[in-house]
C-alpha cells in the first residue's frame, strides 16, 4: 500500500542547520579533522549550579508527570525574570514553558494562525519561522533587508508589508543569522507600526543576554503600554546558559493565549521535562556571573574571527552587536551560497550554513560558538578556499 504524506509535509523544508551540522559530526566520527561553525550551540559545559539543581531534583524524586503549563516555581520565576530584567508586567499565568523556544514557537503558530492568515518575517531570518507558518497553513510575507540597513527591517517596509491579512510579524533580535540588534530608538519605531497596524509581534529574544560594545537590549512589549498589548515575547535557557540539550523555552503573553497554547501542548508533549525545570530555576535565580564569562569568551572570538574573516579576499560582513554569528557576504566568490558551503566542507572540511537556508543568496553563516583553536584553523582553511576561487 502506498504512503500518502499529507500536504502540509510537502510544504516544509528540512531544517539545513541541522542537516549541516549532522554531515559534519558524521565526518568527524570517520576520522576527519572538521572545522564545525555550523550549529547556533555554546560549546560550554551547563553551569555546575543549574546542572546541581537539576541532579537535586532527581534525588528528591522530581521525576513525574507535571503541569502542562510547567512547574508554578518555574512560572513565577520567569515572570520575575520578564518583570525585572525587561520590564514586562507578566504574571505567572501568563506563562508556559515549553520544550525549547523553538517549541513555544510553533505553539504560538498552531494557536494564533489559520489559513489565510499572513505572517511577516523579516530575511535574512532564522530557518524555521516561515516552515512553522506554513504548517500551521499561513502565508510566510518575506521582507528583504541589506547590509545597508545592518539587516534590520524599517518602519517604512513593515508598513508596506501590513495587509488586512496580517496577523503577525516576527522580530528577533539579537538575530539569528547575522547577530544584528535593534537599537530602542529602532524597537520603538517598529512598535508604533505595530500598535497603528492592530497587529500581533512575536518577540524572539532568545538572545537577549550575548551583547557587544554596549548594545542595549528593548523587548518591543517595553516600548510602550500600548506596544505591551500587542506583543507576545518567546525565549529561553539555551544560548544564555549553555543549555541547548535541556529543552526549555517559554512563551509569554496574554493569559488567554496561553491556555490555549497549554492545551495543544497537552495534547502534544505533555509537559516539560519535570526535573530539568529544577534546572531552569536555578539558572534564574543563581548567580549570573557564568553568563557574563561565556558572553566576555564570545566577545573575544567574535573580535578575532572579523578580523580574520575581513583580511580574506572577496569575503565582506556587518559587525554584529549580539548572539554569536558573523553574517558573510560571498558573492564577490562568484559562487552561490549552497555551492559554497557543500565545496567548503568537502574540500577544507570546514562547515558553515548557506544563506539561502536564512532567505538571503551570497552569505553564509558562521558560528563563533567554538573555540579559539577552531576559530584561527577554520579561517586559514576558508582562507586557502576563497584564495584558489
Amino acid at each position: 500500500m502506498d504512503l500518502k504524506l499529507a500536504n502540509r509535509v510537502k510544504q516544509v523544508a528540512p531544517s539545513m542547520t541541522l542537516a549541516i551540522s549532522a554531515k559534519a559530526k558524521a565526518m568527524k566520527a570517520e576520522g576527519l579533522d572538521v572545522c564545525s561553525f555550523s550549529a547556533g550551540e555554546p560549546d560550554f559545559d551547563t553551569p555546575e549550579h543549574i546542572r546541581a539543581a537539576a541532579k537535586q531534583a532527581l534525588d528528591e524524586g522530581k521525576t513525574r508527570y507535571g503541569p502542562a503549563a510547567g512547574e508554578p516555581a518555574l512560572r513565577e520565576a520567569i515572570a520575575h525574570k520578564l518583570q525585572t530584567d525587561n520590564q514586562l508586567c507578566y504574571g505567572p499565568e501568563n506563562i508556559i514553558v515549553t520544550n525549547g523556544g523553538k517549541h513555544s514557537l510553533y505553539n504560538l503558530m498552531m494557536a494564533m494562525i489559520e489559513p489565510g492568515d499572513e505572517v511577516i518575517i523579516p530575511a535574512p531570518y532564522w530557518v524555521s519561522y516561515p516552515e512553522m507558518v506554513k504548517l500551521a497553513g499561513g502565508t510566510p510575507i518575506i521582507v528583504s533587508t541589506t547590509a545597508e540597513t545592518s539587516y534590520k527591517i524599517t518602519p517604512e517596509q513593515l508598513k508596506q508589508a501590513i495587509t488586512p491579512d496580517t496577523r503577525l510579524f516576527v522580530l528577533n533580535s539579537p538575530a539569528n543569522p547575522t547577530g544584528m540588534v535593534y537599537t530602542p530608538a529602532e524597537i520603538q519605531a517598529l512598535a508604533r507600526v505595530v500598535v497603528e497596524a492592530n497587529i500581533w509581534v512575536i518577540s524572539d529574544e532568545i538572545y537577549e543576554k550575548i551583547l557587544y560594545d554596549g548594545a542595549k537590549h528593548l523587548s518591543i512589549g517595553a516600548a510602550s503600554d500600548a506596544a505591551f498589548n500587542h506583543t507576545i515575547v518567546s525565549s529561553g535557557f539555551a544560548k544564555a546558559y549553555a543549555m541547548t540539550g535541556w529543552r526549555l523555552g517559554y512563551l509569554a503573553g496574554p493569559a488567554e493565549l496561553i491556555k490555549a497554547v497549554s492545551t495543544i501542548q497537552s495534547h502534544s508533549t505533555s509537559n516539560v521535562c519535570t526535573f530539568a525545570q529544577y534546572g531552569a530555576i536555578a539558572a534564574l535565580q543563581g548567580p549570573q556571573d557564568c553568563v557574563e564569562t561565556m558572553r566576555q569568551a564570545f566577545a573575544k572570538r567574535r573580535t578575532a574571527l572579523i578580523d580574520l574573516v575581513r583580511s580574506l579576499p572577496g569575503l565582506t560582513c556587518v559587525e554584529p552587536q549580539g548572539a554569536f554569528y558573523l553574517y558573510v557576504d560571498i558573492r564577490q566568490t562568484g559562487l552561490k551560497s549552497l555551492e559554497f558551503c557543500r565545496q567548503l566542507l568537502e574540500e577544507k572540511y570546514v562547515a558553515t550554513i548557506p544563506g539561502i537556508a536564512f532567505g538571503t543568496e551570497s552569505t553564509v553563516r558562521i558560528s563563533y560558538a567554538t573555540d579559539m583553536a577552531t576559530i584561527e584553523k577554520g579561517m586559514a582553511r576558508l582562507g586557502d578556499f576563497v584564495r584558489s576561487r
